[in-house]
């Protein structure tokens, strides 16, 4: 089933294919009666619509907040989480989540973040591979004030983004910065106003969509395995995932066109 068809079943996400670039999911949360807020309907939709990039031709997605929803994703949904017990809690933790979904996901994924990512849309961000950031957007990790902890990556995925004193600082805290205060510790990766959001959303998009999807794969794979491996294994897992790369006929379309001074017409897609 196609990107769009399936999301067309779906209540809580929507999504379009190549309705601004060609090969470019957007992918809208949609629950506007609760700002984007995770429940379990969401969040199982969210995969079934990534199932079907991945079989799609997809070669990048935009996720973002639909515009009613006024939020990125606000965080989890209070309700669930105060209904369950320890045992219900440990169930419903069990892997894959989304956010692993969101971060195994072999195509590069960019948070459009337009609105509030707080608790689980703050994991839901550092689970994504590039985060661009309205100016007006808070983030953070609010948990503690529940009296539970970030329990979707944040204690492993943030530190890895800011240092573990930013981490620390956050979550113990619950403190929610601004945009600009994201992106000087490296929680986002850009910062924009009205006038240049979508554009910078989506030049880059752009840019990436034109490029080789195996090989966009195989770098993906190669720089999350930077922060999950030492040094001396990572290198080797870059120089295998390179090597393998000579075996497509991406490689050779590529250096073709370069000689050619032409654009290449990627075999994989």
């Amino acid at each position: 089933m196609s990107v769009e068809a399936t999301a067309a079943e779906c209540e809580t996400v929507n999504a379009t294919v190549g309705d601004r670039l060609e090969h470019v999911a957007t992918i809208e949360l949609c629950r506007p009666d609760a700002r984007n807020a995770l429940n379990a309907q969401l969040r199982d939709e969210l995969k079934d619509v990534l199932d079907a990039v991945e079989d799609s031709d997809v070669r990048v997605v935009v996720l973002t907040g639909a515009e009613e929803s006024g939020a990125f994703v606000a965080g989890a949904d209070v309700t669930e989480l105060r209904e369950r017990d320890m045992l219900e809690q440990r169930e419903a933790s069990k892997r894959p989540r989304v956010y692993e979904r969101v971060d195994d996901c072999p195509i590069p994924i960019i948070a459009r973040i337009n609105g509030h990512a707080l608790g689980g849309g703050c994991e839901l961000i550092q689970a994504c591979d590039i985060r661009i950031a309205h100016e007006d957007a808070k983030i953070g990790q609010p948990e503690i004030n529940l009296g539970i902890m970030p329990g979707g990556g944040g204690t492993q995925r943030l530190p890895r983004l800011v240092g573990e004193g930013h981490a620390m600082r956050l979550i113990l805290s619950g403190e929610l910065i601004d945009a600009e205060e994201a992106a000087d510790i490296g929680l986002v990766d850009e910062v924009h106003g009205d006038e240049t959001f979508d554009d910078s959303v989506y030049d880059l998009t752009e840019a990436i969509a034109e490029k080789s999807p195996v090989a966009l794969e195989f770098a993906k794979k190669s720089v999350k395995a930077a922060s999950r491996t030492g040094l001396e294994a990572g290198i080797e897992y870059e120089a295998e995932l390179f090597a393998q790369l000579f075996a497509t006929d991406d490689k050779d379309e590529g250096i073709d066109a370069f000689f050619e001074d032409r654009n290449p017409d990627w075999p994989s897609s």
